[in-house]
């Protein structure tokens, strides 16, 4: 029987050897952090520039007090309901013999593809009085499930149920493994994606502008359009930047030092499928049947009614040939320079963090 070990971060009697990084990786990495913090070494310098009267007129008015609020309420809502379908949809397609499951698995997968601008672009224009707070969570949960469905459904895949099995064995009843068991091995899965999710509540644009939801990044835009004020704008990043800095805290906090991982030897023994019931079944397609409608299919069929009311002539603007090979080339250009400025830091943390081979005579 395979071992699962629940804490890694156990200290054990020896330390075992750490490989060092080259160093040429560590200036590297180094290097493209700094470049990654321009942007609020930016912001911090127009506030020591402006004062402390100016930034305390600029920050402590009602108007950032109203933006924080609506921040805060689209987080508190969006995220809990965004890891509650995602965690229920990777449970229905990795642990059922849900019909159609790896259908599903695509399918749910599939909202990404449309970007958050064009869904609320869609969506409000199938029903016009589509605005506000409510609108907000529901297009952003309809947008970034998906993060928190996909590294969820990975860990699934990958867990040795040898702790389920022992579990059940003791009389423990299913949603109690569940709960005591499974879900504990998820949250690293979950604190990730629920971490990107928050992230892009907060830098999200286009969504929030076409529901004619306030948010920090829509009223910098608007700020720094309409009046040019340079030092109105900066302080609301500042404010956004300090949201975006508790986020990642909180996260870190949540996510906590203990790592899970499976150390016996052999092979770990394959997952049995829950065979769900009629009932249950039937609910579970009907879930996922009504996720993917209104993740995609609205979407689909208001841009494909927009196409055919607009006829040949959209197809031969020469824009949109322009607009189309410009979003290629930045989107290509932006893979590329993000996975050779993120390839440093990974290699840099997995030296220092992963261990050689233990010394000999160690455990």
């Amino acid at each position: 029987m395979s071992v699962l070990s629940l804490s890694l971060g156990k200290k054990t009697g020896r330390l075992p050897e750490r490989r060092r990084p080259a160093f040429p990786m560590v200036a590297l990495a180094l290097l493209f952090s700094l470049l990654a913090l321009l942007p609020l070494g930016f912001v911090v310098a127009v506030g020591f520039d402006t004062g402390w009267p100016t930034i305390k007129a600029l920050v402590f008015r009602p108007r950032v007090g109203e933006l924080l609020s609506n921040t805060l309420w689209l987080t508190v809502l969006a995220v809990p309901i965004s890891i509650l379908l995602g965690v229920t949809l990777a449970w229905l397609t990795e642990r059922t013999a849900l019909a159609g499951r790896q259908l599903w698995s695509a399918l749910a997968v599939a909202p990404l593809a449309i970007p958050a601008f064009v869904q609320s672009y869609a969506w409000v224009s199938a029903v016009p009085s589509l605005h506000g707070l409510s609108a907000g969570v529901f297009l952003s949960v309809l947008a970034y499930y998906p993060f928190i469905y996909m590294p969820v459904a990975a860990v699934l895949r990958r867990l040795d149920p040898t702790l389920e099995d022992v579990a059940a064995s003791l009389g423990t009843p299913p949603w109690k493994v569940f709960f005591r068991v499974v879900l504990p091995q998820l949250r690293l899965a979950i604190c990730g994606g629920a971490l990107l999710v928050a992230l892009h509540l907060l830098a999200e644009y286009g969504l929030y502008v076409m529901i004619r939801f306030d948010t920090f990044t829509t009223a910098i835009y608007d700020q720094f359009q309409s009046t040019f004020s340079g030092p109105a704008a900066n302080m609301l990043a500042g404010v956004l930047a300090l949201c975006c800095l508790a986020i990642l805290l909180l996260e870190s906090a949540s996510r906590g030092k203990a790592r899970y991982a499976r150390i016996g030897a052999g092979a770990a023994r394959e997952q049995k499928r829950l065979v769900l019931g009629k009932g249950a079944a039937f609910g579970a397609q009907l879930l996922l049947l009504l996720l993917v409608m209104l993740a995609m299919g609205v979407p689909l069929l208001v841009l494909c009614r927009w196409l055919w009311l607009g006829g040949i002539d959209n197809w031969l603007h020469a824009d949109l040939w322009h607009s189309l090979r410009q979003t290629l080339l930045l989107g290509a250009g932006g893979a590329l320079l993000t996975t050779v400025c993120a390839s440093p830091h990974c290699v840099a943390r997995r030296a220092l963090s992963a261990p050689a081979v233990p010394p000999a005579g160690g455990v």
